[in-house]
């Protein structure tokens, strides 16, 4: 009770009984490092968490990819029982189809019907695995495989404008 009376006055805890010269916070540089360290622990995790919450991708459930890609545009039942929703955000539409409420396919195109850039299409496959990317063209379409070969991607024209596809083969 005594320390938590003495903590509470803003006495410093360093200078308590039980810590000595040598502790490694006894001087104010290591205290310094000390702190600068918990700040760069709480920025990384911060990041992490913002990352994780704002990418969405093939597998993931439909509440976090309305929440990534923005206002739906269209919403339509296929006729295998599988929904296919078009959603806007910024540049961008996002078609994707789901299946028992997860992602099995998405679509990226630039709203303004234009090729994507390599920068954008790079973007795009990377947020939707971490696996290494290998690419192969074929005539007009440009065709994408996962090192692990759970998807494929294919970048050629699709509802009349450049899209890049992406699917899940595992399923």
């Amino acid at each position: 009770m005594r320390a938590l009376a003495v903590f509470a006055k803003g006495t410093n805890i360093l200078e308590m009984s039980g810590f000595e010269e040598s502790t490694p916070f006894a001087d104010s540089s290591h205290m310094l490092e000390w702190e600068c360290m918990k700040q760069s622990i709480a920025l990384v995790l911060a990041l992490c968490v913002i990352a994780t919450s704002a990418s969405a991708n093939i597998g993931a459930n439909s509440e976090r990819i309305e929440d990534a890609y923005g206002t739906i545009v269209q919403r339509r039942l296929r006729d295998d029982g599988s929904v296919s929703v078009v959603y806007a955000k910024d540049r961008y539409l996002y078609m994707v189809t789901f299946a028992n409420s997860r992602s099995i396919l998405e679509s990226y195109s630039r709203a303004d019907g234009k090729d994507l850039s390599e920068k954008e299409i790079a973007k795009f496959l990377k947020a939707n695995s971490r696996a290494q990317w290998v690419a192969s063209t074929t005539g007009k379409e440009r065709h994408f495989r996962t090192s692990d070969g759970a998807a494929e991607a294919t970048y050629g024209i699709l509802n009349g404008r450049p899209a890049l596809t992406v699917r899940d083969v595992r399923r």
